[in-house]
């Protein structure tokens, strides 16, 4: 999967850049725990955004919000400058959530009918069904469908007409590698159509090849906002790789300098000494130098940025640690 930029706004979206969402101030409480706290956020028309972040982080709550399911307790959530309640009566929104939503004893052909009827905007069903990569099994019955399948037709369902934002809760969850790959494929023609586009997944790789800005939260507030270049720069560690024939003294590396993480696994090599070593290192370039310091002989050795998973581990790693 390539990333596509997004291009500017449709007509059907307002005009400038005045924000497709917005939250301000917002906090969402069950109990005693605070789900999300004292939320300011904004997204704007044309963009393709990840949500990110731990169990428990707050993204659902936010989702919820966002879709008017649930009432924030102070602040306010507004869409296109009005109540999320208002703006899907308007036909504006589209959005594909986890589970439910199905009705298991119709065709999955009725199904996508009813959305499309229900839509101020609906598209002509034939569309919606070949959009989602679901014209074969458009006869069968939603209760016989497999988890991918359903995921699909929950793609479906979101996109029935022409809405201004999309949002998707885990949506490739269940799909194998080829849905997936359409499923994106889908997004991306969203997107350039300057629809905004705001999807929550635990798939990291996702989130690098698909969004241009990426959201991490953390205990219902925004840790992280920027591209997944300048997510991954914020981490700051970078990654070392290499292979040592022996090992003797692993104490000497977990002694090295600016380390944040150390492995070490058997490389597979004939005689079962030989290990491959990795190292998380907040300044590689004093990690390397105290590496052939200790009189050791690397080979293979590789120093590279993190990826977005990793980024993403050591900032709310750090950000725990801080508190």
């Amino acid at each position: 999967m390539t990333k596509t930029a997004t291009t500017t706004a449709t007509p059907a979206q307002d005009a400038g850049r005045a924000p497709v969402v917005s939250f301000q101030g917002v906090s969402k409480s069950y109990g005693a725990v605070r789900a999300v706290a004292d939320l300011h956020l904004e997204l704007h028309p044309g963009e393709t955004v990840a949500l990110l972040g731990p169990n428990g982080a707050g993204k659902s709550s936010t989702l919820d919000l966002l879709l008017g399911l649930r009432t924030p307790d102070t602040g306010s959530v507004s869409l296109f400058g009005t109540t999320p309640q208002r703006a899907i009566q308007l036909g504006r929104v589209g959005a594909m959530l986890q589970s439910g939503g199905l009705m298991e004893g119709v065709k999955v052909r009725e199904l996508v009918q009813l959305a499309r009827d229900l839509h101020p905007q609906g598209y002509p069903v034939d569309q919606i069904l070949a959009s989602a990569g679901i014209t074969d099994i458009a006869d069968r019955v939603v209760g016989k469908l497999s988890g991918g399948q359903e995921q699909r037709v929950r793609f479906a369902l979101a996109t029935a007409g022409a809405n201004d934002l999309i949002v998707l809760d885990e949506p490739t969850t269940g799909m194998d590698v080829s849905s997936r790959q359409t499923f994106w494929g889908a997004m991306r023609r969203q997107a350039q159509e300057g629809r905004t586009v705001l999807f929550a997944t635990h798939y990291l790789e996702e989130a690098d090849e698909i969004a241009d800005r990426v959201i991490v939260l953390h205990r219902g507030r925004v840790l992280a906002d920027g591209t997944s270049a300048e997510i991954k720069a914020r981490a700051g560690a970078r990654r070392i790789t290499f292979d040592l024939d022996e090992l003797a003294d692993r104490g000497a590396l977990e002694a090295l300098p600016h380390l944040t993480s150390l492995t070490v696994s058997n490389s597979g090599s004939a005689g079962g000494t030989a290990r491959t070593v990795r190292i998380q290192s907040q300044d590689a370039d004093a990690t390397v130098h105290a590496l052939y310091g200790l009189g050791l002989y690397p080979r293979n050795l590789e120093v590279s940025g993190l990826g977005l998973e990793q980024a993403f581990i050591a900032i709310t790693t750090a950000e725990e640690a801080a508190r």
